[in-house]
């Protein structure tokens, strides 16, 4: 049975809520969860992201109704990593600024998990703290292969290309302007509707990712939970040769199965993947003179142990009006307590005037003095203060309280710019006492 043409744009709106969806009607059982015999002699499995005893606001569990349980494998045997690393990262971290070019687009057939790159992590994944932060660029879609990450979630930020994400629970189509997030754990494969595609992705061992608390905003503002869309039921009834990849503590583990694992006809819970159009982030600015801190821009939050100094904030620079007078309006030169990896999916981005192009990447850890470009101070100290709408652009920016060590390919790779440092030269002192 093909589903997927007929619900792969059918979402179901929410975010940390308890859905329910099945492909074929009457699938889901009444009044309870695993009966004695599931409906179309399907098989009930279980899928908790969370403790079994955390609290009922940050428990989350989704039951499935399929055609082969999961445990129907032979055991997996360890392949090669490629380029993909996990945290801890063994690297001795620079306190440089570091700024990367796009990544070539492959020539040689590669799929999504074959172009994985990692170019930096921190905190330890087996201790479920920190995150790793890698890039993709891929040309083939994975007709036959599936990926299982336990050690983290996975945030996708597409730069290029439609990414089509068949999961366990249903279709994601994303494209570039916007996320998804894939739970850890899910089995998924994904297609390349509109030929190579790269981006960005930020896998994320600590807590899971959620909404930030508003505090005086109130009720509404930034990302709105009605916004955010999780698939509908869809399931793959394909036999054959496949192989399912196993990311476990750091390693690639593969195996064999004679059936696609995308068999689930009917679930319900709220340990589902999502998607987001960052186009819908209502974006909260200053109206008279200075400027918030970029927390104003949080999308999603990963919580550590300490109030507010999240493991992981997801912030993105849209499209905007600047109306502050008598102000310096990019971001000001800075240090941080927090680590700041920035990448750019259009456009330019305000503090730079060159540089930093669509696909690269910036990252500048705690502490690491940075700031606008010498052109674009000399341009904004300059600049006649009206109304201005910053338009034709959208960056991000992972940022993280622990540093991030870079990996041996990303202080190595021909993309960084050894001369990033540069950028700076032309801000001479200006002391006219």
């Amino acid at each position: 049975m093909d589903n997927v043409t007929a619900t792969k744009l059918a979402y179901q709106s929410g975010f940390g809520n308890r859905f329910a969806s099945e492909a074929v009607a009457n699938t889901l059982p009444q009044g309870q969860n695993s009966p004695q015999r599931v409906a179309h002699g399907l098989y009930a499995e279980g899928i908790s992201g969370t403790a079994f005893t955390a609290p009922r606001a940050e428990n989350r569990s989704t039951w499935c109704y399929r055609i082969r349980p999961s445990a129907v494998h032979p055991p997996f045997r360890q392949i090669d990593n490629g380029a993909l690393r996990t945290a801890p990262i063994d690297e001795i971290p620079p306190p440089n600024q570091l700024r990367w070019d796009p990544l070539p687009l492959p020539n040689e057939p590669t799929d999504f998990i074959a172009g994985l790159i990692t170019l930096g992590g921190n905190g330890d994944a087996a201790g479920h703290s920190g995150i790793a932060i890698h890039v993709y660029a891929t040309n083939n879609s994975m007709e036959d292969r599936f990926l299982q990450n336990s050690d983290g979630e996975m945030l996708l930020v597409p730069q290029q290309g439609r990414l089509v994400l068949h999961t366990e629970l249903g279709v994601l189509d994303v494209a570039p302007g916007e996320i998804a997030v894939l739970p850890r754990g899910l089995k998924f494969r994904v297609d390349l509707p509109d030929g190579p595609a790269r981006g960005y992705v930020c896998e994320n061992y600590g807590q899971m990712l959620r909404l930030p608390e508003l505090g005086p905003i109130g009720a509404n503002g930034l990302a709105n939970p009605r916004d955010f869309l999780s698939p509908v039921a869809a399931f793959e009834d394909r036999t054959g040769a496949f192989e399912l990849v196993f990311k476990f503590q750091g390693n690639l583990w593969a195996t064999e199965l004679d059936r696609s694992p995308l068999d689930v006809v009917g679930w319900h819970g709220n340990y589902v993947p999502y998607k987001y159009d960052l186009a819908n982030f209502m974006v909260i600015n200053t109206v008279s003179f200075d400027h918030a801190d970029p927390s104003i821009f949080t999308v999603l939050t990963s919580p550590s142990g300490q109030a507010g100094t999240a493991n992981l904030d997801f912030v993105i620079f849209p499209p905007r009006w600047s109306v502050a007078e008598h102000t310096f309006r990019p971001p000001w030169f800075h240090r941080n307590f927090m680590s700041e990896f920035m990448g750019l999916i259009t456009g330019a981005y305000d503090a730079k005037s060159g540089g930093f192009s669509p696909g690269g990447a910036s990252l500048h850890n705690c502490m690491a003095a940075h700031g606008p470009d010498a052109d674009t101070f000399t341009a904004a100290s300059q600049a006649d203060l009206v109304p201005q709408k910053i338009s034709d652009t959208m960056a991000f920016m992972f940022e993280t309280r622990y540093a991030v060590r870079p990996t041996k390919f990303a202080l190595t790779c021909p993309q960084l710019q050894a001369d990033y440092y540069k950028c700076w030269e032309g801000l001479d002192a200006r002391f006219r006492p």
